[in-house]
């Protein structure tokens, strides 16, 4: 029996393929990481054994550099935040969300607008990048952009997220052809994209690897990580500057006198989609305990 160093690419139905030694192997995890209540993830640095039956095992799991739940991924440095400039159009609060959890988790955020061919993406790219957010105008038509996300991608570990029918799937195809990813048409009555993918898996891409994982419709009807209320100003990265420069070390940069973050807003140092998703999402961070976080960890 040998042990062999890999990476899981995909995980389905209980059973985990991991990329080992130029070879893909069908592996079924060891009983001890259940009673642990450890699930192995796409992107896992993994220690396998493989038999000459192919009852192989995942028997170690490395530690690991970051983890996200949706998208379930491991060891990602990058989260590509994919939104449409229309069908659908998008919704900052989302795009918001997803930028501060992958800082708080020390994942690089760099947010996608694709469909730019259709309508202008200028106002939304703007926001971002004087967020100090990377972000790219796409469109998988013209093939503008589409260069500048793959030097993105090179070496690097990433996944992209975002709402049903924002063209990841496409992005993806444009990036790379023979991924030859299934991609789903908008529903017009629901004005949302159908989900099309239905579990995380790794694809060799740009001499890395990227996970194509699941869309969801509506980010509130989905479960996702919270941020606890006292590490949410830090998600923010053009806020950090301003933190400790309030009148008063309570403030909490919603509205109160001598805050010094409402003072960049109002002089358009900070863009003010920022600061009302900052509002929305502190209003929901202060009923979180962070014993729910490790909760929705399980």
């Amino acid at each position: 029996m040998a042990k062999l160093d890999g990476i899981i690419i995909k995980g389905i139905g209980g059973f985990y393929y991991v990329e080992a030694a130029g070879e893909t192997y069908e592996c079924k995890a060891r009983g001890i990481f259940r009673k642990s209540g450890l699930k192995p993830l796409a992107g896992d640095r993994v220690v396998i054994s493989v038999s000459e039956n192919s009852e192989n095992t995942i028997d170690e799991i490395r530690e690991r550099s970051s983890e996200l739940l949706r998208p379930p991924v491991a060891n990602a440095d990058r989260l590509f935040i994919v939104s449409s400039v229309c069908e659908p159009k998008p919704v900052l609060l989302i795009i918001d969300r997803l930028t501060a959890l992958a800082t708080v988790k020390k994942i690089e955020p760099i947010v996608v607008f694709t469909k730019c061919d259709l309508a202008g993406a200028d106002e939304y790219v703007k926001i971002y990048k004087k967020a100090g957010i990377k972000s790219i105008a796409v469109s998988c038509v013209t093939g503008e952009g589409v260069d500048e996300v793959k030097k993105e991608l090179q070496n690097h570990i990433s996944a992209f997220c975002g709402n049903s029918g924002v063209g990841k799937s496409s992005l993806l195809n444009a990036i790379d052809p023979s991924l030859a990813l299934k991609t789903g048409e908008i529903s017009d009555k629901l004005g949302r994209g159908r989900h099309t993918t239905r579990h995380s898996e790794l694809f060799k891409v740009e001499g890395g690897y990227v996970a194509d994982t699941p869309g969801f419709s509506s980010f509130e009807n989905e479960e996702y990580e919270p941020i606890l209320k006292e590490d949410l100003p830090f998600a923010f990265k053009e806020f950090v500057p301003y933190l400790g420069q309030c009148k008063f070390s309570t403030c909490n940069h919603v509205k109160d006198k001598g805050c010094r973050i409402i003072q960049a807003v109002d002089d358009g140092e900070i863009p003010q989609s920022r600061h009302e998703s900052y509002c929305s999402m502190l209003e929901q961070a202060k009923n979180i305990k962070e014993w729910e976080i490790k909760q929705r960890k399980k």
